[in-house]
């Protein structure tokens, strides 16, 4: 499909580089690109002789889409329709997100979360095409079809139902990330922009380990994480096992952030944000390439996302340094130190600067208690010594006639989970005779 992309800014130069790039993470083929800075029109956002442009520009290059990257009002999309063929169809900039969206939803959860999305779209719609057409006692909105009172109300009831779904499936996920902590793992999540390496990155410290025994308990743990230079590879969340120095981890790869999101579209993706929210740490992967500004706006914007709910600590991974002169990483460092101090310099592509990730991920977790248990020679005590192994790191074990000492340390979950499992060791065993 062919698409022409447009913007209107209020001032400076309208930049359409990531409004194509959207529209071809879609799958259109961008055949042309039309700017104009100018105070918004509000019968058509632009101009009417832009418009009139526009059209002309669809019917010579045959484009089906025209993808305006502004948010229109319904009156706008209406009007602009009016000017262009028939068969070319209107596309604002949340529109297209969402279109993406439906596109790589590919688990329950984002499936529904990209419904939620769209039926938050399209309710102030359907809300603006009942109030009109009754005050006008009008058939239809504008042109735009004819208006049924319940729809309104059923996109409210379909939201509230997709609220309730997301509820539960948010709980099971709380539930497994409680199990997993206690089973002795620290949970890290990976955020940032859409294509700032984090897919790359996750297999760096996973090591392509699969959580292959948690596939049937949680819905969103996907076997591989894909590594591609494009928009929106993931959107739900893909989780890896991986060991850091001593540390057993989950890492988690979450849905990118794209600038100049609307708050609605924001809290339709919630769920998939929890997982950030409940980590123990959280790795702020950010495209070092990027213009300086730029770099600054995406971390000043990741930072207040992250910090409104975010309790573990943020570590701010600058990804893709090969791509830079040694002068220009440490102006990006310089430039983003206040926002984002000790920021890690990396290139996941090539693997340059990971051992220092591995390190300051370590210095960062929640640090792991030291514990000696006493434990009786019993039938289940070297049951209790390998479940030990398993799930803490184990120092040193020393084996006695009557008991066994060990040296460990763990996550709190792990220390109180042991020290149960050694009191009902030593518990002399129930005669049921």
């Amino acid at each position: 499909m062919k698409a022409i992309v447009a913007k209107r800014v209020d001032a400076g130069t309208a930049d359409l580089t990531e409004i194509a790039d959207l529209a071809r993470a879609a799958g259109y083929d961008v055949v042309d690109r039309v700017a104009q800075t100018r105070v918004e029109d509000a019968t058509y956002a632009f101009g009417e002789g832009k418009v009139h442009e526009l059209a002309e520009r669809a019917g010579g290059t045959d484009a089906d889409k025209i993808i305006i990257d502004n948010e229109l009002g319904p009156f706008q999309t209406y009007n602009i329709g009016l000017e262009l063929p028939e068969d070319v169809e209107i596309l604002d900039r949340f529109r297209l997100i969402l279109e993406i969206f439906g596109q790589r939803a590919h688990t329950r959860k984002a499936q529904l979360q990209v419904e939620l999305a769209e039926l938050r779209y399209e309710l102030p719609r359907a809300s603006a095409k009942t109030s009109l057409a009754k005050r006008d006692e009008h058939p239809g909105f504008m042109g735009l079809g004819e208006y049924d009172e319940s729809r309104e109300r059923d996109i409210k009831a379909r939201i509230s139902r997709i609220r309730e779904e997301l509820d539960a499936i948010a709980r099971d996920e709380a539930e497994w990330r409680a199990n997993r902590r206690e089973s002795g793992f620290d949970l890290v999540a990976l955020a940032g922009y859409t294509n700032a390496g984090k897919s790359t990155l996750l297999r760096r410290l996973a090591a392509d380990l699969d959580v292959d025994e948690n596939v049937g308990l949680h819905p969103d743990l996907d076997p591989t994480a894909q590594s591609q230079d494009r928009l929106f590879t993931t959107l739900g969340t893909t989780t890896r096992r991986g060991a850091i120095d001593d540390r057993d981890v989950l890492v988690s790869d979450t849905v990118g952030f794209i600038r100049n999101l609307p708050h609605w579209l924001v809290e339709s993706f919630q769920s998939t944000l929890e997982q950030v929210y409940h980590a123990d740490l959280v790795l702020l992967v950010v495209d070092a390439s990027d213009p300086i500004d730029e770099l600054r706006e995406k971390v000043v914007t990741c930072h207040d996302t992250l910090y409104e709910r975010n309790r573990a600590p943020i570590v701010t991974v600058l990804n893709k340094t090969d791509l830079l002169t040694e002068a220009e990483l440490t102006e990006r460092m310089d430039a983003i130190a206040e926002l984002a101090p000790r920021p890690v310099p990396i290139s996941a592509e090539h693997g340059s600067g990971i051992e220092a990730l591995e390190r300051r991920i370590v210095e960062e977790l929640p640090p792991l208690r030291e514990e000696r248990l006493v434990l009786p020679m019993t039938d289940q005590t070297m049951s209790m010594i390998s479940w030990l192994h398993d799930n803490a790191n184990v120092n040193d074990v020393s084996y006695g006639e009557e008991q066994a000492i060990v040296d460990f340390a763990g996550r709190d979950g792990i220390v109180e989970k042991s020290r149960a499992k050694a009191q009902q060791l030593a518990q002399p065993p129930v005669d049921h005779g």
